[in-house]
C-alpha cells in the first residue's frame, strides 16, 4: 500500500502540464491535492474489494498458498478493513487516521499560538491519544511524539493535508463514478479510464486554477466532507 500511495504522488507529477514546465502554473496545486492523489490510489482504488481480489490471487500464487485460508479473498478483505486504534500514524487504518491528524494539528496550533511549550508536548500527546483513541503513551516517546519527521524538518502545518487529501479523494471518486464504471475498470485492471479522468480534471490543471476552482470544476461543488463520511460508512459499516 505504501508503494501504491507513492505511485499516486508520482502519477500526479507525471500528469502536470508539460507545456507550462518551468513556470509556477505547471506545479502541483497544493499538498492537500497532492495527498488526494496518493490517497485516491491507495484508499479509493487499492483497498476496494475489486482490487483486493487481485492482491489475494497474486499473493496466493506467488507464495504457493492457494489453499491457505490466510490468503483467501475473505481474509484479505477482512485484513484491509480492520479498524483498530494504534500508536503509529503511518500504520493507522482509514477510520482512525484522522484522529492522529487532529491530535498533531491541535498541538501545532498551540505551539504556534504560544499557548503551549515544547516541553508540554509529551503529556499533551498522551492526553489526546487517550481522549481520541483510548491509548496510553506516557513515557513512550518513540511511539508517541517522536515518531514523525515533520516537526524535525520544519514541516509545521503539513499534517492536515493528509485528511484534506482523504476528503478530496472521496469527492473525486464520487464525481468520477458519474462518468466512469470504476468497479469494472478495477476488476479488469484497466486503469486508463480512471487515469484519463484524473488527468483531465486534476493533473493537467497544475496550478492554473485555485484549489477551490479545481474542486468546483471537477466535482461541481466545494470541498464537502460528507463524501468522505459516506465512503467510510459504505466500506466499514454496510457489510
Amino acid at each position: 500500500m505504501g508503494v501504491i500511495h507513492e505511485t499516486g504522488h508520482a502519477r500526479y507529477e507525471q500528469g502536470l502540464p508539460k507545456h507550462l514546465a518551468g513556470h509556477p502554473a505547471s506545479e502541483a496545486r497544493s499538498m492537500g491535492i497532492h495527498e488526494s492523489q496518493s490517497l485516491f490510489f491507495e484508499m479509493q482504488i487499492a483497498r476496494s474489494p475489486e482490487f483486493v481480489a487481485h492482491i489475494a490471487k497474486m499473493a496466493a500464487e506467488t507464495f504457493d498458498r492457494e489453499t491457505d485460508p490466510a490468503f483467501s479473498l475473505y481474509n484479505m478483505n477482512t485484513l484491509y478493513k480492520r479498524v483498530q486504534p494504534g500508536f503509529i500514524r503511518v500504520d493507522a487504518d482509514e477510520v482512525t487516521y484522522p484522529a492522529h491528524i487532529i491530535l498533531r494539528y491541535e498541538i501545532e496550533r498551540g505551539l504556534i499560538e504560544g499557548s503551549i511549550e515544547v516541553e508540554d508536548i509529551p503529556a499533551l500527546w498522551n492526553q489526546k491519544m487517550q481522549e481520541f483513541l483510548g491509548i496510553d503513551t506516557e513515557g513512550n516517546f518513540t511511539n508517541g511524539c517522536m515518531q514523525d519527521i515533520h516537526w524535525t524538518d520544519g514541516s509545521f502545518g503539513y499534517f492536515p493535508s493528509y485528511t484534506l487529501g482523504a476528503m478530496y479523494a472521496a469527492q473525486f471518486m464520487a464525481a468520477m463514478r458519474k462518468d466512469v464504471d470504476v468497479d469494472t475498470c478495477i476488476r479488469n485492471l484497466d486503469m486508463k479510464p480512471i487515469s484519463a479522468w484524473l488527468e483531465a480534471k486534476v493533473w493537467s490543471k497544475g496550478s492554473t486554477l485555485t484549489t477551490e476552482e479545481m474542486i468546483l470544476e471537477a466535482t461541481g461543488e466545494s470541498l464537502n466532507p460528507e463524501y468522505f463520511k459516506q465512503h467510510l460508512i459504505e466500506r466499514y459499516l454496510n457489510d
